[in-house]
């Protein structure tokens, strides 16, 4: 077959374009030759085209690696990479003469373009999915307002600037980059407090909801605006207009009406907690590929039909995890890194010369009015911020964040561009300020807003500073269905009465799954989250502790909670509330479980992560349970529960032995306290020390105490304390500790270097080990990190 070049020009900007027939698609090889026509590897679509994506691909990672300290977003660094995959792809295809010139090729623009457009119509396709417009209900007055006034003031600011030729854009594009610029995009927002990790932070809840209130509204001014220029294009403008409206309008009752139903009609046919079948989904993503072409083929922006789709789907289980479960790493891992270094690949002005040097005084006005409209943006939303009572920094944070750009950005300035509504020169503009304004957002809020701040009070809450005999708060974390039965039993162990009663809060922890927005559900005042899908194991967790307030109804007061959140986040979720519960104590599950028999039934890294996380910045006293499944509530009289306490002294012993001493109360417990001490200690020449003192005050309550066991043993290095522990612990049910971190002493010397769990402390470590075959349950238990007892 013949193989021809066809060269001709675009009338309407005189660029020329060279076309090969028929296409290079597949090498035949780099060893061949072909003298005839001289084809170089290069001259292949297909070899071009996976090149791109190993440049692309190598050079993001590497420079994700360096940015990434500074907590610049991934997506950066993919521009980046497509700014040098540009000039290195441009300088190995040769021109006809075979010089090493830039060359535009047609079929490789087409073939990396069509990528780019598909993933980011899936990437709209799952924010629309994962976007919860519950939240409009539920967002109030500030977030209300000041979404709309963060879109309306800026794009007034600019139609200004149009009005009197401060801009040089026709009528039709002035609005068009207004409304791009001007908007604020709800997925660009959630993907920055996601990668800041604030999200389910208080300024985080409120940026999510002010964002989804100023999206909306920009795709509602966003589509008037595309249908009243499709429509004035054509030579009827009113019976065009018309037609418009009627198409998009057609769309959206055909999505709502047949399309909706369908789905939910998917989502109560699956069964609860189990998931949704294959077919379904396969449904689904083909009702979004033909949505994308018809919404092309009615001349409608390429993602508008995806994301309306996305809308309608709901979020979370079954089908919305499943779509995000099957989607989300192809996309995010593949096309939306291609599609990101796509927006930079085709800027090449000064090396192509298609820079517009003569108009250098227009681009700069153009610059310093797109500043002017985010300047005004970050202005109306922090003085909106700090009129309705927010804290300065807080405030000025806000205005950072619903200020960025990003990747939705991006892409509208791509879609504009190619429909030649912005030249090179502004397109260029727009995507370096995007790269700046991305860059310099995070470190911004990182530098404004700590989350950790509010947990830095003085007051000291634990359980040895809980008035004797008043209501002791505490925060009980449920992962999975074992953890219900763990922690109801150790709270019944725990003794609570009229005379030294409980207050409970339950947090039920679930993993966010295809929703951008977390989601925190106080139970006794929302009811009707009991009776939908993503909550049926929290009517479980509800049933259960209701039967355990019941059982002691004078001793127990009980809120239960389910918090909805990424799993690296979920410490923010517990810790805030603590601090509003004025809790003295949080119970956290182990991240191992085992069975009744001692073999290890799941291990879960999230899990320690996250205990980690609370130990480091829990604002009140926290204790970890080791669950073996031995724990059990004498049921009479006769029947006793064997605890032992191992004390070595120090602030997080003497909590321990606090909260054990109030377990002692019921006479049915059986508390053991062992004293582990060295053999050159002597309590008279300890007494200038303080924290001695205090320890022999708590143990001298204890001996005292006719009801408790009191054992002293002396032990010079941490052999001895392991074989000590190995012969007592398998004749207790639960065994407690303190988590004494980063404290060294004889007792426990040599230990430290075999520690399987660090996150439990030396001894704590011991007894959750393999190696010293223990049954008893444990519970590591750390007091409150003040500015007096910093480790």
């Amino acid at each position: 077959m013949a193989t021809t070049n066809t060269s001709f020009f675009d009338k309407e900007d005189m660029s020329k374009y060279c076309v090969t027939f028929p296409p290079r698609v597949n090498s035949v090889g780099i060893f061949i030759n072909e003298k005839t026509d001289k084809f170089y590897v290069m001259d292949y679509a297909l070899p071009r085209l996976e090149l791109e994506i190993l440049l692309i691909f190598v050079f993001g990672q590497a420079f994700h690696f360096i940015l990434r300290r500074a907590e610049t977003p991934i997506f950066v660094s993919h521009m980046i990479a497509g700014l040098i995959v540009g000039e290195v792809m441009s300088l190995m295809i040769p021109n006809n003469d075979g010089s090493n010139m830039m060359k535009s090729s047609e079929d490789n623009t087409i073939v990396m373009g069509s990528m780019a457009a598909f993933g980011y119509s899936f990437y709209m396709f799952l924010n629309g999915v994962k976007m919860n417009l519950s939240l409009i209900k539920k967002a109030g007055a500030t977030s209300i307002i000041g979404g709309a006034l963060t879109v309306l003031i800026p794009l007034l600011i600019l139609v200004f600037f149009n009005t009197f030729n401060v801009l040089s854009f026709h009528s039709s594009q002035s609005f068009f980059v207004a409304s791009t610029y001007c908007l604020t995009s709800f997925p660009v927002i959630a993907d920055l407090l996601r990668h800041l990790k604030i999200i389910n932070t208080e300024l985080g809840r409120l940026a999510l909801s002010t964002a989804i209130v100023g999206d909306l509204l920009s795709l509602f001014l966003f589509i008037v605006n595309a249908l009243i220029k499709i429509g004035l294009a054509g030579h009827n403008p009113l019976e065009a207009l018309a037609s418009e409206i009627i198409s998009v309008a057609s769309f959206i009752v055909v999505v709502v009406l047949v399309f909706r139903p369908a789905v939910y009609w998917i989502v109560r046919n699956t069964p609860v907690g189990r998931p949704v079948k294959e077919i379904y989904v396969y449904f689904v993503i083909l009702t979004l590929m033909a949505t994308t072409f018809l919404t092309k083929e009615f001349g409608q922006f390429l993602l508008f039909g995806p994301f309306i789709l996305g809308l309608v789907i709901p979020n979370g289980p079954p089908l919305g995890s499943a779509l995000e479960e099957k989607l989300e790493p192809m996309i995010s891992g593949m096309f939306l890194p291609l599609f990101v270094a796509s927006t930079t690949t085709r800027i090449m002005p000064l090396r192509s010369g298609n820079l517009d040097t003569s108009n250098i005084g227009e681009l700069l006005k153009k610059e310093l009015v797109f500043l002017a409209v985010f300047a005004s943006k970050f202005v109306v939303s922090a003085g909106y911020s700090l009129y309705s009572k927010m804290p300065k920094y807080d405030a000025l944070a806000l205005a950072c964040i619903m200020s960025t750009k990003g990747i939705v950005e991006l892409g509208w300035y791509g879609f504009l561009s190619d429909g030649k509504l912005m030249d090179l020169n502004l397109y260029m503009l727009l995507v370096f300020l995007i790269m700046g304004i991305a860059i310099l957002v995070p470190i911004l809020v990182r530098i404004l807003y700590n989350p950790k701040r509010k947990y830095a009070g003085y007051q000291k809450r634990s359980i040895m500073n809980s008035i004797l005999n008043s209501e002791l708060s505490i925060v009980a974390c449920i992962h999975v269905p074992n953890n219900v039965n763990a922690i109801v039993n150790l709270l019944d162990v725990a003794s609570p009465s009229k005379d030294s009663p409980i207050s409970i809060n339950v947090l039920h922890l679930v993993k966010l799954s295809a929703q951008s927005s977390p989601v925190f559900i106080t139970h006794q005042l929302d009811r009707q989250a009991l009776s939908s899908n993503q909550n049926s194991y929290s009517g479980n967790v509800i049933l259960s502790f209701k039967q355990f307030q019941q059982n002691h109804y004078d001793g127990v007061s009980l809120n239960v909670f389910t918090a909805i959140s990424p799993d690296d986040m979920m410490d923010e979720d517990i810790c805030t509330l603590a601090l509003d519960k004025h809790a003295s104590f949080i119970i956290l599950p182990f991240h191992r479980r085992w069975y009744i028999n001692g073999s290890i039934e799941s291990d879960d890294h999230t899990i320690m992560a996250l205990n980690w996380s609370v130990f480091e910045r829990a604002p009140c006293s926290v204790g970890v349970l080791v669950d073996r499944g031995h724990i059990r509530r004498p049921t009479s009289t006769k029947s006793t529960e064997n605890i032992l306490m191992a004390f070595l002294g120090g602030v997080d012993d003497r909590e321990a032995l606090t909260f054990a001493n109030r377990m002692a109360q019921d006479s049915r417990v059986k508390l053991t306290v062992l004293y582990i001490h060295t053999s050159t200690h002597n309590y008279v020449e300890n007494l200038g020390s303080w924290e001695r003192l205090l320890d022999f005050e708590v143990l001298k309550s204890v001996k005292d105490n006719v009801h408790v066991d009191y054992v002293e043993k002396e032990v010079n290095d941490g052999h001895v304390t392991t074989t000590l522990l190995r012969e007592m612990v398998n004749d207790y049910q639960l065994v407690i500790v303190g988590r004494r971190f980063g404290v060294d002493c004889p007792q426990t010397s040599g230990l430290k270097e075999w520690s399987e769990f660090p996150e439990l402390g030396i001894l704590g470590d011991l007894l959750a080990s393999r190696d010293l075959h223990s049954m008893s349950s444990i519970l590591v238990v750390q007091q409150q990190i003040t500015s007096e007892n910093m480790r």
